[in-house]
């Protein structure tokens, strides 16, 4: 409501009511879905029309400059415009947008969340720093963004790096990039269990040369690939929250249990173990409330 007034739309005030199944703290764009949803609520009660991805940005804006976490678009933009059965594709700088079909139960597959419950926290000064670092690195290498270098010119790039750090977070953004774009690929072929070691791969640069991970989320990995998952990655900001893993539906009760046994073993507080569908993003639902 906040960032509605600063950018000039009359919103007044309201009673309001917040229940949710997202879990806070876990690396799911909680933040997203109450932004965009309580952002939808104040423009139709107010009967403001803007776009969707309007609204995504204006929930971006309140993070930046209200809570002061300096995120970019990608969290609000799923939250506002994803569609039922599809993937964002969103070029974050170039603005394009693709719907591109995910629709893993039409393939025997399903997706499984696991809230490792260790804290996860974007105030905190690790995002930030990393963030810092990306831009360093791309300062120094002469470029906007990173993701301007392509696979092919990486150990070029590399090569100009003297600075360890940076060198680890300049991979990770390429080869990242690299990966999604070669996930997009296969989801345009129909061909989703080949996502699987994409997803892991993710996951080792993240751990390793974005360095974002955390022992719980390796666990969860670990666990899922051995009990059957085709793949598995750690998921939002790192340092806690959660992972996903692309699993055989008919294996999905064995995954997990093995993640519940290895948490165990590790005397870790439970997991909390979610298998979504993949829905539409915000709308106003029409009903009649109890009196």
């Amino acid at each position: 409501m906040w960032a509605l007034r600063e950018t000039g739309y009359d919103v007044g005030g309201l009673d309001i009511v917040l229940d949710g199944g997202v879990p806070s703290g876990s690396g799911l764009s909680s933040s997203a879905a109450i932004e965009c949803s309580v952002g939808l609520a104040v423009l139709d009660l107010h009967d403001i029309d803007i776009p969707l991805p309007e609204l995504a940005r204006l929930a971006q804006f309140a993070e930046n400059n209200y809570v002061g976490v300096p995120c970019g678009l990608m969290d609000q933009m799923a939250v506002s415009v994803c569609q039922a059965d599809h993937a964002l594709f969103f070029d974050t700088r170039d603005d394009v947008r693709t719907q591109e079909p995910f629709a893993p139960h039409d393939a025997g597959l399903s997706v499984l969340v696991i809230n490792t419950r260790a804290q996860h926290a974007h105030a905190g000064g690790e995002y930030a720093e990393r963030r810092r670092s990306c831009e360093a690195a791309a300062q120094r290498l002469g470029v906007p963004f990173l993701r301007d270098i392509k696979l092919s010119q990486l150990d070029d790039a590399l090569r100009e790096l003297d600075d360890e750090v940076l060198r680890k977070r300049t991979r990770h953004v390429v080869t990242e990039n690299d990966r999604v774009l070669s996930t997009v690929a296969l989801m345009r072929q129909g061909k989703l269990a080949e996502i699987g070691p994409l997803l892991t791969e993710s996951h080792a640069s993240l751990r390793d040369d974005f360095e974002v991970s955390c022992t719980e989320l390796d666990v969860v990995v670990d666990a899922t690939l051995a009990a059957g998952a085709i793949g598995a990655r750690m998921t939002g900001g790192g340092f806690g929250g959660s992972a996903i893993a692309l699993v055989p539906s008919a294996e999905l009760p064995a995954v997990e249990a093995a993640v519940a046994d290895a948490f165990r073993q590790h005397d870790f507080v439970a997991p909390e173990l979610l298998s979504p569908a993949v829905s539409s993003g915000v709308a106003r639902e029409a009903r009649l409330l109890p009196r």
